[in-house]
């Protein structure tokens, strides 16, 4: 733990000095950005918002398309990606074999010298193991403590489980049910400027599609299978801590929950394929506001990291 914790916070890691995993990931942000999207390298924008690490260790896959399969190989594609930390294998190598403290903490971790494998095993096992949170007030409540959640909470609770809909792909301890959705949403304006068209293309390149020059919106999952039914879609985030990881959805257009139930309320904006369970729910305004509360009360005990060591 204490390795990965090192890892995780150091910037000498990127190619430039300049950023480390917590450069996307804030603690205090509930392990994500404030940001509609994540921050970039010098010359690159994002087009996605960063997810939040809050109990990632239970994500059956990474990213919101599901590319990375575990958080070893994440963390070794994200420092090695150049809108990202933009690190070559050869650099990350010069700077842990150059620290005396990496050298002893690899060494007391894996019994040998900083070397890749063992580089993504460190950032996994941080994240595993102390990026969890639980003991929200709906645990408590599940628990049988009735009081834990407010009336609003209690009724925004029913709506979740019934009218809403929303428990048909938010369930489970991760509350998400790890699979791929188009939600509906319309094309992001921003993806119509320059830089944003840059990095669609740059990544569509990267994935192998053969249309790469004309891409002008993000794909989602169909950036990995290549299948038009996985247009757009894009992993079901868990629902624990989320009122700490504004701003909303998988590019951050949303500023608040607020919006986000009014974005299902009205049944997505219509897009093609949009998944069928998106559809107008007819909420009042007060059931919204009690979605929203039930919503509120999903945030968590925030983790407590290891200490530091030199």
């Amino acid at each position: 733990l204490a390795l990965g914790r090192r890892l995780f916070f150091d910037e000498r890691l990127s190619g430039d000095g300049r950023r480390s995993c917590a450069s996307c990931h804030w603690p205090e942000s509930g392990w994500t950005v404030p940001t509609p999207f994540s921050p970039a390298a010098p010359g690159w924008v994002e087009r996605r918002n960063s997810p939040s690490l809050l109990n990632v260790g239970y994500a059956r896959v990474l990213i919101w398309d599901g590319r990375a399969p575990d958080l070893e190989r994440q963390a070794l594609g994200s420092t090695r990606n150049p809108v990202h930390m933009g690190q070559s294998l050869e650099g990350l190598l010069a700077v842990l074999r150059g620290d005396a403290g990496y050298r002893r903490l690899f060494r007391e971790a894996y019994g040998s010298a900083p070397n890749p494998r063992d580089y993504g095993r460190a950032l996994a096992v941080f994240e595993r193991h102390a990026l969890v949170s639980g003991d929200s007030p709906l645990d408590r409540y599940l628990r049988g403590e009735r009081e834990a959640l407010s009336p609003a909470a209690r009724r925004g609770l029913a709506l979740f489980q019934g009218k809403a809909g929303c428990i048909r792909c938010h369930f489970g301890p991760t509350l998400s049910d790890g699979g791929f959705h188009n939600v509906g949403l319309a094309p992001n304006p921003r993806f119509a400027e320059p830089p944003w068209r840059r990095i669609l293309r740059f990544d569509a390149r990267r994935m192998g599609l053969p249309d790469w020059e004309a891409a002008s919106d993000d794909g989602g999952r169909y950036l990995v299978t290549h299948r038009r039914r996985d247009w757009k879609r894009f992993k079901t985030p868990t629902l624990r801590n989320v009122a700490l990881t504004a701003p909303y959805m998988h590019d951050g257009r949303y500023a608040t929950l607020e919006e986000v139930v009014a974005h299902y309320d009205r049944g997505g904006d219509g897009t093609p394929n949009q998944d069928p369970l998106i559809r107008p729910l007819g909420l009042s305004a007060g059931e919204r506001a009690d979605l929203v509360a039930f919503l509120r009360a999903l945030t968590g005990r925030r983790p407590r990291l290891p200490p530091e060591r030199p």
